[in-house]
């Protein structure tokens, strides 16, 4: 039984790039784009776009009525045309392999224009080796830039990306439960997009971060498990992999722990890789936090390839080295990454990396190479025979060194880590690995003002294993969190969270709100939780940023149809824009000057 044609219309009868050689002799009707004409000793020839793809169509006097081919002569790049005519097979010498239409074309009959086009001001077909226009060129004219077939491959695999989670989660018996646009402003880590109320003055709603709250209320109202395709808003500063309104799986569930939130974590993924034509294997490698920043100075690290960061603090104890010697005394370590044949570095290539590991806040590398059995390096002459020993370098090897406190050397080896990668080829082509991130602290103290704050958000649970330090050292107290890692890249972060209101009340106090204040925010949270919330967990995963990956794409706004830039603007709508007076009057607001 042959699918059904749901594309068959009034107006046509096919797609455009529908069509190969089990077609030929069938009389079709297309509509398209010309996205290039070309005109061969009388007989033109269209290339003829759609969603589908190309297929060419041929106006030769022998077949087509004159005034049909001095049509197609005369036709636009990107104008819309109706054609009729019959599939017909291409001689062998003149197959497209390039195509999957390229064994056939369509011998026109008739030519009808629906909308000629101006000149587009940028292109959408490109030559071999032509550059694409700027970024921002592009997304001023994001309805030409979204008709390139590159950008439609994105957003059509971005649609079975979303049908897939919808499938997975629902024969799993998670219910799509909408959530609120227009909210409460909560701290939840960034800053609140705000919207005023016109008809409660001085008071705004926030566009969602996430849907945390919601959710968490949905399983104490017993929907015991939840998803949704949710679109979600923070105010803060824009990279590559950001946007200020993006997309996420939200993902919770009742009478749960961690283990059951990998499972179904793990097999989403699995269905999602699968779909865009790529194996994952379960179950995915798991790393306490600690260990994770100890071995590779991030809670995220990429396991495609080795260079563990070590403490080379023995080597240097004791030694009359003036630089490791204050940093030991102040209680910080030296720490490095041992490079195999990495003494093969050129020193203005070192001095590179060593920039990296500058701009990540480190004063510099201490470097040492082992070149026939002996070490050199400008460090070489501190170390005692017994440290050579404990760096444990091997002939060819380059090792490079931070010494500080572990909050400068974590980040900077982190970079060298990346960057020494990079350089030397290591990263496997498509490898994937997974990894979990379990076990995150709970707090962290603000090094100035010395208050806590929140790692992950208030509602995660602390372990049970560390309730007691809540009292006496709330920063060392874990978490009930976990991060899912591909790479390097975080797909998404999850945690158990507090389902006890005297232990949420406890946990509001250690980050210096008091019971009125907790009241006045979290209300309604809190009285959910007093009416009897079951155990409750989740997760949520940056959609946007999966299917930047599965498209191999290198920015968010590659698989988003309507982006914002870094600026936070959308080029192609003009938004943000001034608003009148009197709008603002409606809203009892009025807009202060710019200042300069």
């Amino acid at each position: 039984m042959t699918s059904p044609n749901h594309f068959s219309t009034a107006k046509r009868s096919d797609l455009c790039g529908s069509l190969r050689l089990p077609d030929k002799g069938r009389s079709v009707r297309l509509g398209g784009w010309v996205h290039r004409r070309r005109n061969l000793g009388g007989i033109v020839f269209i290339d003829l776009r759609d969603r589908a793809g190309m297929v060419q169509v041929s106006f030769d006097p022998r077949y087509t009525d004159a005034s049909h081919v001095e049509a197609a002569a005369s036709l636009g790049a990107e104008s819309v045309v109706h054609v009729e005519g019959e599939v017909v097979e291409r001689p062998s010498e003149m197959r497209n392999a390039e195509i999957p239409t390229g064994d056939v074309e369509v011998r026109a009959s008739s030519l009808r224009l629906a909308s000629p086009a101006a000149t587009p001001p940028i292109p959408v077909a490109r030559g071999k080796g032509e550059q694409l226009p700027s970024e921002e060129q592009r997304l001023r004219h994001r309805y030409l830039d979204l008709r390139r077939p590159e950008m439609q491959a994105n957003l059509i695999l971005r649609h079975r990306l979303l049908q897939a989670t919808r499938r997975f989660l629902s024969e799993r018996e998670f219910l799509e439960i909408e959530t609120p646009i227009l909210t409460k402003p909560t701290p939840e880590g960034a800053r609140d997009y705000l919207v005023p109320s016109r008809v409660h003055r001085g008071e705004f709603y926030a566009l969602p971060q996430s849907p945390q709250l919601y959710k968490q209320l949905l399983m104490v109202s017993g929907f015991d498990r939840y998803f949704q395709i949710a679109r979600c808003f923070r105010d803060e500063d824009l990279r590559a992999d950001r946007q200020p309104e993006f997309t996420q799986i939200d993902i919770e569930a009742s009478f749960v722990d961690p283990e059951d939130i990998y499972t179904i974590a793990e097999g989403l993924i699995a269905a999602l890789w699968l779909e865009a034509g790529r194996q994952v294997s379960t179950p995915f490698r798991r790393m306490a936090y600690a260990e994770a920043m100890e071995k590779y100075g991030t809670d995220r690290p990429d396991l495609r390839y080795g260079l563990e960061i070590f403490d080379a603090s023995e080597a240097f104890r004791g030694s009359e080295f003036t630089i490791t010697n204050a940093v030991l005394l102040g209680g910080g370590r030296v720490r490095g990454i041992r490079i195999p044949s990495g003494a093969t570095l050129s020193r203005k290539q070192v001095d590179e990396i060593e920039t990296v590991a500058k701009s990540a806040g480190a004063g510099g590398l201490l470097r040492l190479k082992k070149v026939q059995g002996a070490l050199e390096g400008p460090a070489s002459k501190f170390l005692s025979e017994r440290g050579s020993e404990a760096l444990a370098l091997t002939d060819g090897d380059l090792c490079l060194m931070v010494a500080a406190s572990d909050s400068v050397s974590s980040p900077a080896l982190d970079r060298v880590r990346q960057d020494v990668a990079r350089r030397m080829s290591l990263l496997p082509a498509d490898a994937l690995a997974f990894l979990w991130v379990t076990d995150f602290p709970a707090f962290e103290r603000d090094a100035e003002s010395g208050k806590l704050s929140f790692v992950h958000h208030p509602f995660t649970a602390p372990n049970p294993d560390d309730l007691p330090l809540l009292d006496s050292e709330p920063e060392r107290a874990r978490a009930l969190a976990y991060d899912v890692v591909l790479n390097g890249t975080e797909l998404g972060g999850g945690s158990i969270r507090i389902h006890d209101p005297r232990l949420q009340s406890r946990v509001f106090s250690l980050l210096g709100m008091d019971n009125s204040t907790a009241e006045s925010r979290f209300a309604f949270l809190l009285e959910g939780l007093r009416s009897g919330a079951p155990p409750h967990g989740g997760i949520a995963f940056g959609f946007d940023r999966i299917a930047m990956m599965l498209a191999g794409a290198s920015s968010l706004r590659e698989v988003i149809a309507f982006p914002k830039t870094t600026a936070a603007r959308a080029l192609f709508e003009g938004a943000p824009a001034p608003v009148p007076a009197a709008d603002l009057a409606d809203l009892h607001i009025r807009a202060e000057p710019a200042t300069t």
